[in-house]
Order: C-alpha cells, then structure tokens, then sequence
C-alpha cells in the first residue's frame, strides 16, 4: 500500500513538472542553453580562439629535442702500422652503441612580415566569429520567441473556439426550453446544431494546430516533442512607437554583428594580401643547437662517452624563382578582399531594405491591432443585443448564428494581429542590432 502511494505521488510530481507552464523570458533560457546550433556556433569561436594562438606560437622560438640510439655493426678499428714501431697505432677505436642527443632552437628574425600578417589574419578572423557567435544568439533568441508566440496564437484561437462551443451549448439549451414553450421551431434548433457541428469540427482542428504548435516550440527549445508544455503570457498591449528611419538605419549599421563580422573578414583578407606578398622577400632565422652524444663525431679521436657540444648562426632563404605563385596567390588574396568588400556592400543594403521593412510591418501592425479591438467591440455589443432578442425571440437563430460567427471570428483576427504586432517589434528589434535574449 505505502508503495503505491509512493508511486502515485512521484506520477503526480511528474505530471505536474511535464506541465508547467513557461514565460517568454524562461523558454529564451532553456532553449538557447539546450540550442545545438549555439554548440556549433561555440565550436568555431573555440576554434577561431585556438587559431590565433597557433599563429601566434610562430613567431616565438621553436624548440626540438631528438634522441637516439644505434648499434653499428662489428668492424676493425682504424689502425696505422709504421715500420719503426713494434705494434699499429689505433686512431679510432671501434664504439659499436651510439647515442645521440640534440635540442635545437629555431627564431624567426624576418619572414617578410608572413607571420605577423597571419596572426593578423587570425584575430581578425577570430573577432569575426566573436560577432559571428553574438548574431547565432540573436537569431537563436528569434526562432524561440517566433514559436513561442506562434504557439500563443494557436493556443488563443483554441480557447476562442472552446469559448463559442460553450456558448453555443448554451444557445441549443435555450431553444430546446424555447420549443417546448412552443417559442422556436425545429428549424431553429436545426440550424444551432448545424453551426455547433462546424465550430466542433474548427475545435478539432485547432487542437491539431495546437499540438503541433506546441511540438514546435518544444523542438525550438529541444524539449521531448510529446511533453504537455504550456505557456504564460501576460496581458498584451501595444503602443504607438515614434520611429524615424534614418535614425533606425544608421544604429543598425553601428550595431549589427553580421557588419561587424564582415569588416573584420576584409581586415583579414588585407593581411592575407600582405601574407602573400611575404613571399617575395627573404627569410631570416637564427638557429642554435646542443649537442650530447656518445660518442660525439666532432671530438676525435672518439671516446665512448657522453660530450657536450654546440653551434649557433643565422639562416636566410629565398625564394627567387617560383614560376608566379607568389603573385598568383597574391591575386587570390586580392580578389578575397574585394568580394569581402563587394558583400559588405551588399549586407549594407539589405539591412537598409530590412530595417524600413520591418518598420513598415510594425506601424500596420499597430494599425491593425486598433482596427481589430474596435472590430471586437462591435461585435461584442452586436452579439449581446442579437442574444437579447434572440431570448425574447424577437431575433432569429440565423442572426444569433451570424453575430457568433462574426464574434469569434473578431476575436481571433484581434489575437492574431496581437501576436503579430508583438512578433513585428521583435523583428525590428532584431533587425536594427538589438540585443532580443
């Protein structure tokens, strides 16, 4: 017995978490933190990061230890008779195990400017996916809000459907208290039950577009797609926003960090000119090594043990001749420039075109939510005079049927626009480089 309360209790916790209902601001957390497009978008800036500390390891020294054994085959030794001497001399005794032991330190002095031109390139390179990363969570932030209120919307015309069920059982109540009383026809009744199949057949399908609603949003927030979410919003309202175009415009190009990402990849493709380039001058090193091996070659006559030697000096290279790569590699960084330049262009314009759209939507949005709140008024006060006449039969069934149909259909064109105009601020919002998250 004590079990199955125990497990009734946890099914009853279960149930209670599966449904809990989630504000805007706590599906924003849940799914930019469960978001696998934000991994990705992590995962390169991770990379970018580790680019420029490899670029930059470059320009330190770079430091080499080899070590070796080898056994050489058994040979005589090296030795020199002279006929006055009893016995050969023995120049170079035979030491059959060798090791060798070499640390080698390598600093670049000159490479043309390469190495710094590809440090350059890859913090710019990195700064760009630093935006790159800021932009993910804007849009990430976008996608959750779309379907969030989407699933508002759905949610909303649901419960308008539910609401004009119940009054229409209402409505059939009444006309069957009004036959008997001898104060409405069979037709009358006919026609309510018709109206009630069709708005039962609209709920049928607005709890499809529900549950599929609701599996978007929890897809968008990488929830099970079964689980039974649900959402709260508060009271909506919508204001009147001054907005000037040209003020819009020029803080989207101050603030979007697709611009930004863009400039940066142009401060990397002229680093990459300039890398290119490198290849046309020398390149100087300066070199050191230590030496520990035994027996060590450069001490003769060689001795079967470990001695210590070393060498320092400089290195230049050049490459004099490579039949036009370098400037066949030039040209490339080039034309890397100039479409980095040409699609900053481009990005510029289409913020330009997406800003004044956006703007455009927000004001007939607003627009229409005042339209469609005054719809509602009337509709309202429209249903509640037909039903007064309907109940003193003074109206027909056909005009109460008209008045629902034309309530219902106010009040989710209302909610519709509501939600709209809420998604319209969003967009320009997003689109003038605010941060929405």
């Amino acid at each position: 017995m004590k079990n199955i309360i125990v497990i009734t209790l946890l099914l009853s916790v279960g149930i209670i978490a599966q449904t809990k209902k989630l504000s805007l601001e706590e599906s924003i957390k849940i799914g930019m933190q469960n978001s696998k497009d934000l991994k990705i978008a992590k995962s390169k800036l991770i990379s970018a990061s580790a680019e420029v500390t490899a670029a930059t390891s470059q320009l330190l020294p770079q430091i080499g230890l080899t070590a070796s054994y080898m056994r050489l085959s058994n040979i005589p030794p090296f030795d020199i008779s002279l006929p006055f001497l009893p016995s050969p001399i023995q120049i170079s005794p035979v030491i059959l195990n060798n090791y060798n032991i070499k640390l080698s330190v390598q600093q670049p002095l000159f490479t043309g400017f390469r190495l710094w031109s590809l440090k350059n390139v890859a913090e710019s390179n990195n700064n760009a996916e630093i935006f790159e990363y800021q932009k993910d969570l804007n849009e990430t932030a976008f996608i959750i809000q779309n379907a969030f209120w989407n699933f508002y919307k759905a949610q909303q015309y649901d419960n308008v459907l539910e609401e004009n069920l119940n009054q229409m059982k209402q409505h059939l109540d009444d006309t069957r208290n009004f036959m008997e009383n001898n104060l409405a026809t069979k037709n009358d009744l006919l026609k309510l039950e018709v109206q009630y199949s069709s708005i039962n057949l609209q709920k049928i399908e607005a709890d499809n577009q529900l549950d599929i609603a609701r599996m978007v949003f929890n897809q968008t927030i990488n929830l099970p797609l079964d689980q039974l979410t649900e959402i709260e919003v508060p009271d909506l309202t919508a204001n009147k926003l001054d907005y000037k175009s040209n003020d819009l415009i020029n803080e989207a190009r101050i603030n979007r960090n697709e611009l930004k990402s863009m400039k940066q990849r142009i401060d990397a493709s002229i680093s990459g000119i300039r890398a290119a380039q490198s290849a046309w001058l020398p390149s100087v090193y300066l070199i050191g090594d230590y030496y520990d091996n035994r027996p060590n070659q450069r001490i003769q006559p060689a001795v079967d043990a470990f001695k210590e030697t070393w060498d320092v000096g400089v290195t230049l290279s050049w490459s004099v001749w490579n039949w036009g790569y370098t400037s066949s590699q030039t040209t490339i960084a080039e034309q890397n420039k100039m479409q980095a330049e040409t699609s900053l262009s481009q990005l510029n314009d289409a913020v330009e075109l997406e800003v004044n759209r956006n703007l455009i939507t927000l004001q007939r949005a607003y627009d229409k939510v005042n339209v469609a709140r005054l719809t509602v008024e009337q509709a309202q006060e429209n249903y509640r005079i037909t039903q007064e006449k309907y109940n003193t039969q003074v109206a027909s069934s056909t005009d109460l049927i008209d008045a629902e149909s034309s309530l219902l259909q106010a009040k989710t064109n209302f909610n519709n626009t509501m939600v709209d105009y809420e998604i319209a601020k969003i967009q320009l919002d997003k689109s003038i480089g605010k941060k929405i998250y």
